[in-house]
């Protein structure tokens, strides 16, 4: 049935969608690119599976401490990657986080090991049925939380007095600086906030796969990327309809075509509508 395909491509695109956002909110701000940002969500994703097995805490424990992982780790990646290379040439920032996200694998490959882990969930989540669509109540919690995260993200970006001044800096950094604004402060919250929408992304979907892996940021991470340069890189709401878009792709692709080209089929669409819309759906034309 069209509809339950459309409803369970809606999970998988919102997941897209919520590390799509961290791309753009940190490429926004920062006008660079990290390709460290899939491990991020890999990361997050191993600190909740290891709360719940080897320490025992529960979802909400598990949830937190990947926002806090996941943060800190983007302010390592902001220091070392960016900070200290300020000066120098953008290839060296990319390079440097490519390096992390090498590290990063391998460093989950030698914790963890390479095998697919299983959360301990006991619990059956059970399924719901609305207007007669069968929808898990994982999928519920997936829909709701990307919601709420994004739109709690935007409420804080242009009602708090750190979004206007993330803004601010996002849209002139020296002219912020002259008014007082520690750039590198805000630098780092942003790195920071926006792995951190990565890493409970990774919560969210080894929970609702019941699968963690350490190559699982690999593909998520190009997805999420491809999210953002469709959606206008610079665009939260265009991230979130460009990540939903692909998930429903992706999804459709599996239940009518075939299942092994899925990722063809949503990248083939991707560069067909670049090629017509260079700056992406939400993106502004270069004058």
């Amino acid at each position: 049935m069209l509809l339950q395909q459309l409803l369970n491509g809606l999970a998988q695109g919102s997941t897209y969608a919520l590390v799509a956002v961290g791309f753009a909110l940190i490429f926004g701000t920062l006008r660079l690119v990290t390709f460290a940002h899939g491990e991020v969500f890999m990361l997050g994703a191993f600190t909740a599976y290891t709360m719940m097995r080897v320490l025992h805490t529960n979802m909400f424990a598990a949830f937190a401490a990947a926002f806090v992982i996941s943060a800190l780790l983007g302010i390592v990646i902001e220091f070392v990657g960016f900070r200290l290379l300020r000066d120098a040439p953008h290839t060296s920032s990319l390079l440097v986080t490519i390096g992390f996200s090498i590290i990063l694998l391998n460093a989950a490959q030698l914790l963890w090991g390479a095998e697919t882990k299983s959360f301990p969930l006991s619990a059956d989540f059970g399924q719901i049925r609305i207007l007669g669509l069968n929808m898990s109540i994982m999928q519920f919690v997936v829909y709701f939380m990307t919601i709420g995260l994004i739109i709690g993200l935007q409420l804080m970006l242009n009602y708090t007095k750190l979004g206007r001044t993330i803004r601010a800096t996002a849209q002139d950094h020296e002219a912020a600086f002259v008014l007082g604004v520690d750039i590198n402060k805000i630098y780092s919250l942003t790195f920071a906030l926006g792995s951190s929408l990565g890493g409970l992304a990774g919560v969210l979907v080894g929970i609702y796969y019941n699968a963690v892996y350490p190559t699982m940021g690999a593909m998520m991470g190009l997805k999420a990327f491809s999210a953002c340069i469709l959606g206008g890189l610079t665009s939260i709401p265009g991230a979130v309809v460009a990540g939903i878009f692909l998930g429903e792709v992706e999804n459709l692709s599996v239940a009518y075509l075939a299942s092994g080209f899925r990722h063809v089929f949503s990248f083939a669409i991707l560069i067909v509508m670049l090629l017509f819309r260079p700056s992406g759906l939400f993106g502004k034309k270069a004058s």
